[in-house]
C-alpha cells in the first residue's frame, strides 16, 4: 500500500521528533496527546527546530513553512483512524500501550499499520491484543529523531512480508538507514546499549569510579561522544531502568539485574536532564554530577 498521511500518538519528547521527520519528508501528520498543551509545545518544538535547519542551510524556508503546514494536532486518539500508518509514541508502559491500541482499532481502515516505537516491550504480544497482528510491527526511531539516522524495524511473529516492506519502503523516504530485528526482549540497539550503561552505574555503585571518571573514562578511552552515565540522564533513568527491567524479566538471566543504584535514583524522582537532576545536577548553568 501506498503510505501519505501518519498518526503519531504521544507528543513527548519521541512524538515530536517523529512529526518532525515525517513531515519534513512530505508525509501530512495528525498528532494526539492526553494532553492539548503538551500538543501545543510539540508543534512550537518542531517549529523551533526547523528554523534552526533554515539558519544552518539545511533546508530553505519554503520548506520549513511547508513542513509545519503538513501537521494538525487533536486530543481525540480516534481522529487517527484514517491514517495509513500510525506510530504509537507513548509513555513505555505496556498497560498503557494496550489501551491506545484498543480504543483505535475499532476506528481504523482495514489496510493501516500500526506500529509501536517500543524501545523493548515485546511486539508479538502488543499486536496479539489488535485485529490486525500481521499489519502490526515496531519502528523504533533514536533519540533525538531528527539527527540519529537509523530505525530498528522489529517483526512480531505474525508480521506479513507486505507490512515489513512498506515500513522499509517508508524508512528510506525519511532518508534515514532501518535495520530488521527479530522480537526479542529490546531488540538490538538496547540489548546491547543498555546493559553497558547498567554496568557503568554498577561501577559508580561500587566505588570503582566517580561519574566524572567513568564517563571521561569511556568518551576517551572508546571514542564514545557520550559517557554513558550522561548519556543515561539524556534518555532519562526511568526508561533505562524500564528496559532493564523488561530484559531481566524477558531473558531470565542475572547478567540483566538492574543495579539498586539506578532503581534509587528513579525512586528519588532523578529521572536525568528531563527532571534537572540524575547523576548530573542541570539546575545551574553546567551540570555537576552528583556523586
Amino acid at each position: 500500500m501506498t503510505i501519505n498521511s501518519v498518526g503519531i500518538v504521544g507528543a513527548g519528547q519521541m512524538g515530536n521528533g517523529i512529526a518532525h521527520v515525517f513531515a519534513l519528508a512530505g508525509f501530512d501528520v495528525k498528532m494526539t496527546d492526553i494532553s492539548e498543551d503538551a500538543l501545543k509545545a510539540a508543534v512550537a518544538l518542531i517549529d523551533r527546530n526547523l528554523e534552526r535547519q533554515v539558519s544552518k542551510g539545511a533546508i530553505d524556508a519554503e520548506t520549513r513553512s511547508a513542513a509545519i503546514g503538513r501537521i494538525s494536532t487533536t486530543p481525540v486518539l480516534t481522529e487517527l483512524g484514517p491514517s495509513d500508518l500510525i506510530i504509537e509514541a507513548a509513555t513505555e508502559r505496556e498497560t498503557i500501550k494496550q489501551a491506545i491500541f484498543e480504543d483505535l482499532v475499532p476506528h481504523l481502515k482495514p489496510e493501516t499499520i500500526l506500529t509501536s516505537n517500543t524501545s523493548s516491550i515485546s511486539i508479538t504480544r502488543l499486536a496479539s491484543r489488535t485485529d490486525r497482528p500481521e499489519k502490526f510491527m515496531g519502528f523504533h526511531f533514536m533519540n533525538p529523531v531528527p539527527i540519529m539516522q537509523l530505525v530498528e524495524l522489529i517483526r512480531g511473529i505474525a508480521t506479513d512480508e507486505p507490512t515489513f516492506r512498506a515500513c522499509q519502503e517508508v524508512v528510506k523516504k525519511l532518508g534515514k538507514t532501518s535495520t530488521a530485528s527479530e522480537d526479542f526482549p529490546a531488540f538490538i540497539v538496547n540489548r546491547i546499549l543498555m546493559p553497558m550503561i547498567n554496568e557503568a552505574i554498577y561501577t559508580l555503585y561500587e566505588g570503582v569510579g566517580s561519574v566524572q571518571s567513568i564517563d571521561t573514562s569511556l568518551k576517551l578511552g572508546a571514542n564514545h561522544p557520550m559517557g554513558p552515565l550522561e548519556l543515561a540522564d539524556f534518555i532519562g533513568l526511568d526508561t533505562c531502568l524500564a528496559i532493564m527491567n523488561v530484559l531481566h524479566d524477558g531473558l531470565a538471566d542475572t547478567k540483566y539485574r538492574p543495579c539498586p543504584l539506578l532503581t534509587k535514583y528513579v525512586e528519588a524522582g532523578w529521572l536525568g536532564r528531563k527532571s534537572k537532576r540524575g547523576f548530573y545536577d542541570y539546575r545551574g548553568e553546567v551540570p555537576v554530577p552528583t556523586r
